[in-house]
Parts: C-alpha cells; sequence; structure tokens
C-alpha cells in the first residue's frame, strides 16, 4: 500500500488530468486509491466521485451511474447528496429533439450546379428597368419587446437571488488573553447546500477547521489558537472563500496589538475589509460577531455601526464599499490575578506574624 504522501500526489495528478480533459489518466491514477480505501471512508468517497466525473468526461455514463450507486454507504453526507445529484442528472431520461429544430446541410454530389441557376438571375436583373419601390413607412409608433425585457429582468433577478441568497457570519472568541476561536458560518436562505459552500467544504477539509454540513448550513469551527495565528486562519479563509466566488478581494487588515499588565492585558484590534468588488446581492448578509466584548470599546466602526446583543458586538459589512472597525478593550488575567492574590496573602500572614512577635507572645511552638 503506498503512503499517504504518495497517495496525495496521485489524487492531486488526477485532479489535474480531470481540469485538462485526460480522463484516461485520471482513472489510471485512482485506481490504486480505490484498491486501498473503502467507499466508507471520506476519502474513499472523494476518489469515486472523482472517478464518475472521469468517466462521465468518457462518455461512459452507465460506469459512473453504478460509482454513483456506489457512494450511497459513504459515511460523508456532503459526498452522498453530491453523488446523489449527480445519479439523478445521469438517470434522467434523455430527450427527444424534434427534426425542425436541427438543420441538414446535403451532400455535395446532390447539389445541383449553380453555374446556370447564377446566369439566369443575372439576365433577370439586366431586364429589370428601375429598383424595386421602398416599402410604406409604418402606419403607428414602434413598440419596444416589453415582454422580452420584462423576461431578461426576471431571470437576472432569480439568478441574483439564487447565487446570493446568504448569511455568512464570522465570529471571534476571545476566550483568554492571546488566545483567539475562528467561527464561520454560512446559511443559505434555501435550506439546501449551494455549490460553492459544498466546495468551500471540501477545500477546508483536512485543516485545523471542524466542518459541520446541516442541510443549508456550513459551519466552521478553529480549535482555540494564539493571536496571530487565528488572524492568518480568518485572512485566507477569506481570501478562499472570495476565489470560490470569483470575486477579486484584496487583502484584508487584520491586527491585534495586546499589552500585558501582569493582572490583565489591553487588546486593539483593527479590520479592514474592501468590498468594492462585491455586489450588493439581494439576501447576502456579511456579519462580524466579536464575543465577550461591550459596545463601549469600539472606537470606530464604518460604514454600518456595531450594536451589542448580550454579551457581543455584531457589527454588519456592506458590499461595495470599504468597512472599517477598531477596538480596544480590556481583559484580565486569571493567572496574573491569582498570582497577586497569593502575594497578598503572604504579606498578611507576615505582618499577623510580626504583630504576634510585637506582643510578646514569641514564635509559635508546637504543642507539648
Amino acid at each position: 500500500m503506498a503512503s499517504r504522501p504518495e497517495q496525495d500526489s496521485l489524487l492531486l495528478r488526477a485532479r489535474a488530468a480531470l481540469e485538462r480533459g485526460d480522463y484516461g489518466i485520471c482513472q489510471q491514477c485512482l485506481e490504486p486509491l480505490l484498491e486501498a480505501h473503502s467507499v466508507t471512508t471520506p476519502f474513499g468517497g472523494e476518489v469515486r466521485l472523482l472517478l464518475a466525473t472521469a468517466q462521465l468526461g468518457r462518455g461512459d455514463t452507465q460506469a459512473a451511474a453504478a460509482t454513483c450507486r456506489s457512494l450511497r454507504t459513504c459515511r460523508d453526507a456532503t459526498l452522498r447528496a453530491q453523488a446523489k445529484d449527480l445519479q439523478e442528472i445521469l438517470d434522467a431520461p434523455a430527450l427527444v429533439r424534434p427534426r425542425e429544430w436541427s438543420m441538414t446541410l446535403p451532400s455535395l454530389g446532390e447539389m445541383q450546379p449553380l453555374e446556370g441557376e447564377l446566369k439566369a438571375m443575372a439576365r433577370q436583373r439586366r431586364r429589370r428597368e428601375k429598383p424595386p419601390e421602398p416599402p410604406a413607412p409604418p402606419t403607428g409608433p414602434t413598440q419596444a419587446p416589453l415582454g422580452f425585457a420584462l423576461l431578461v429582468v426576471l431571470l437576472l433577478a432569480l439568478t441574483a437571488l439564487l447565487g446570493g441568497c446568504a448569511d455568512l457570519q464570522t465570529t471571534l472568541r476571545f476566550p483568554e488573553p492571546g488566545r483567539i476561536q475562528l467561527i464561520q458560518t454560512s446559511q443559505s436562505l434555501s435550506d439546501q447546500p449551494l455549490p460553492w459552500q459544498r466546495q468551500w467544504a471540501r477545500q477546508v477539509r483536512g485543516s485545523v477547521l471542524k466542518v459541520q454540513q446541516d442541510h443549508g448550513r456550513l459551519t466552521l469551527t478553529s480549535p482555540v489558537l494564539p493571536a496571530q495565528r487565528a488572524m492568518d486562519l480568518l485572512r485566507s479563509n477569506l481570501e478562499q472563500a472570495a476565489r470560490l466566488a470569483g470575486v477579486e478581494l484584496p487583502q484584508p487588515t487584520l491586527i491585534l496589538r495586546e499589552r500585558n499588565w501582569l493582572i490583565g492585558v489591553t487588546q486593539q484590534l483593527e479590520i479592514a475589509v474592501d468590498l468594492s468588488q462585491v455586489p450588493a446581492l439581494p439576501g447576502l448578509e456579511l456579519t462580524l460577531r466579536l464575543e465577550p466584548m461591550t459596545a463601549r470599546a469600539v472606537q470606530r466602526a464604518e460604514p454600518s455601526p456595531a450594536r451589542q446583543k448580550h454579551n457581543l458586538v455584531v457589527w454588519p459589512l456592506q458590499p461595495g464599499v470599504l468597512n472599517k472597525l477598531q477596538c480596544q478593550s480590556w481583559r484580565w488575567n486569571r493567572l496574573g490575578l491569582g498570582g497577586l492574590g497569593i502575594a497578598l496573602l503572604l504579606v498578611v500572614v507576615a505582618s499577623l506574624q510580626r504583630l504576634r512577635l510585637a506582643a510578646g507572645f514569641g514564635p509559635p511552638q508546637l504543642p507539648a
């Protein structure tokens, strides 16, 4: 059995061959992985989904449908749903194209010679004494094709609703100084997983993020990470989501400065996200949540104001503009507070011992 790096290399070669249209090479790269991984595992399910795509590209629809049916036992719900969608397409009955929808060109042997027809047309043109009279002008005003225009507007609106009807929510949790937990949630208004949600979940699988797909709700949760690593992860996720959506998103600014005062830490957070290239689609909502934090910690929020909800701050982002947020907060350090409490207790004990000696009782002794 090949090692895991070799298996990952074979999977990358298979995907590259699939993108180039080399379906035969793609199947050759996937054969060792099919033997090494069962269909019930997520990795085996992903390999068989690529195999079904390659079989479909070679025109072998029956083999592709059989591969999709084998994915019913896969433990990954996302892969099962993708295989089910592809199988429904393959099992759909073929539509009969009416003959009048096609145009058939006659063969050259059956065509009559055009030389005689061209000469006859030239003689008829010479016989004409004057050019034909121009057609009469229209008697009424020309009407615009309102029906076609309304149909185009309706299709554009439907496309916008189906492509942008999602609620994207990013939460930054500060459980302790210097540590952040990242939670990103996307909810489709149709309660059905969108194509870019499936691609996003497939790309982040295998990283530190925990992926949870519940119908149209996708949740990506990271463990509690150091502040700088969490900020880098958030920046990478934003760039990845923009790339999947086909939007050129400038690199966001995410800066967190902390200063330790032993008993607590002052935190200064600066966030700048340029969404000028993102269109304002109906149903698209972008929100950033900071937890725990109060509205008094927010020094600047543009263009939408931040609002407080329980023990967190909710900041909505607006597409088409530059969004900026600046916060400054104080967070107690439990370790520093514990050390300070122990030091105060030692001072109290030493003071009491000194008062005892000054009163003439002498040092404490063991009972006789």
